[in-house]
């Protein structure tokens, strides 16, 4: 079968047959080859941030209406999203900025005896709890937008450094955190050391290069970690693929790369290929591609094209073993968000306006992944056109799955070679399409 999404909406990952025969090759526009004898990563999986923001909105539904739309984001029989993205503390898309250890002003506690996770209770616990409870094995990173403000040296959760006399409270404060989600049921697979290090003008938002990064890692954060047994995952960077010596400058010290699992991206600057250039200096490292956003309004068809080609078939292709959009949930007016900085025109997969739900272009982004590429599938060679980018896996159960995209303004009839069958395939202009063999 292959599912298909067209650029004019008509088609939604919409179901069609496929046949297996043999082909006259003078109809045929491209030929892809894919190869399941060579491999890749391996997929943890596709999905979206569940901002604070997104958790108010989920969580107001009435009971009947929030079950719903969680079992059809994350159930594996529906959309199938598999890997969430949380910050520990606030980001932009909730109403104010706060963290777990806030303190009047001119107070400090290094011992963080006043550490509470008490405002993620709320909303975002609750719901976490709910999703877990339909998808028991979705993957969780953590991203922090601010360290305490007490522990900064500018006293305001936009912008500055984290202090160097707190290093040690900081990295006690991640374990904290760590265990308190676990102490309600949720794992936290792994934790970027910061969202966007280079970008101190968001609110909240923190400058933190290269060497301070390094230096908190593997002088703080990677022994704490190994000390207390926390098996949670440090991925560093997270931040626009324009800056790819960033993460690589780190990896080059091998006493802060031993704690490191790999480094994460966002596109809002750069190319995609640079995640392949990191992958080529180090290897042993995993990828991961963390966050991208729509703007409202939102055109449909741009950004559908947009994201597949660079997102959903290019981030893999350079070894990216994630896919992330940002909010997964917003209000018609894309609030909340915090002053000074927080993002006033995020669009989430979802719209909610109490219990009516509008899916926009990043539902459908995704699910065009999601919903037939389950964790653990492993990405596969497949063969690399201008005009039908693509992206090929073997699933857990053995299935093939290869993403195609016709970029092109002319409908395309596409020979899908996959070890002795030849699959045709036709796509429109525009037209986003799923193969499962």
């Amino acid at each position: 079968m292959i599912y298909v999404t067209s650029l004019d909406e008509k088609s939604l990952i919409e179901e069609r047959e496929v046949f297996s025969k043999t082909i006259d090759s003078a109809q045929i526009d491209e030929v892809i080859r894919v190869t399941d004898s060579i491999t890749y990563q391996t997929m943890d999986g596709f999905g979206y941030t569940l901002t604070g923001g997104s958790a108010l909105h989920i969580h107001k539904m009435s009971d009947t209406a929030r079950a719903e739309l969680l079992n059809e984001l994350f159930s594996t029989s529906e959309l199938g999203v598999s890997y969430l993205r949380l910050s520990i503390g606030a980001s932009d898309l909730d109403a104010a900025p706060f963290s777990y250890n806030d303190l009047p002003k001119g107070e400090t506690d290094e011992r963080l005896e006043y550490f509470s996770l008490a405002q993620d209770t709320v909303h975002l616990v609750p719901v976490l709890k709910e999703i877990l409870s339909i998808n028991p094995d979705i993957k969780i990173l953590g991203s922090p937008w601010s360290p305490p403000v007490w522990m900064k040296d500018n006293g305001d959760t936009r912008g500055g450094s984290l202090l160097p006399e707190y290093y040690k409270a900081y990295a006690s404060y991640f374990v904290k955190y760590i265990k308190a989600m676990q102490a309600y049921g949720i794992t936290i697979d792994a934790v970027t050391i910061q969202n966007e290090p280079l970008h101190p003008g968001n609110n909240p938002s923190l400058l933190m290069k290269a060497p301070e990064q390094a230096k908190f890692i593997k002088n703080h954060l990677g022994p704490l970690f190994k000390r207390e047994g926390v098996e949670t995952k440090i991925i560093i960077y997270d931040h626009n693929a324009d800056r790819p010596d960033y993460p690589i400058e780190i990896l080059n010290d091998p006493e802060a790369a031993q704690y490191i699992d790999g480094s994460a991206f966002h596109l809002y600057g750069g190319n995609i290929n640079a995640l392949q250039k990191v992958h080529d200096e180090h290897p042993d490292k995993n990828l991961y591609f963390t966050e991208q956003w729509v703007g409202a309004p939102g055109n449909f068809a741009n950004e559908l094209s947009w994201h597949t080609k660079n997102l959903i078939i290019g981030a893999p292709r350079n070894w990216s073993k994630t896919v992330l959009e940002w909010n997964l949930a917003s209000d018609e007016n894309q609030d909340p968000h915090t002053d000074r900085g927080g993002c006033d025109r995020c669009l989430g997969a979802v719209t909610i306006t109490r219990d009516t739900v509008q899916r926009e272009p990043a539902y459908y982004i995704i699910g065009q992944a999601s919903k037939f590429v389950k964790p653990g599938s492993v990405r596969i060679a497949s063969t690399m056109t201008d005009e039908i980018p693509n992206v090929a896996y073997k699933t857990p159960d053995g299935e093939i799955v290869v993403i195609l995209q016709n970029t092109t303004e002319t409908a395309k009839e596409i020979q899908v070679e996959i070890n002795e069958a030849n699959l045709l395939v036709k796509l429109n202009s525009g037209d986003i399409g799923t193969l499962v063999f």
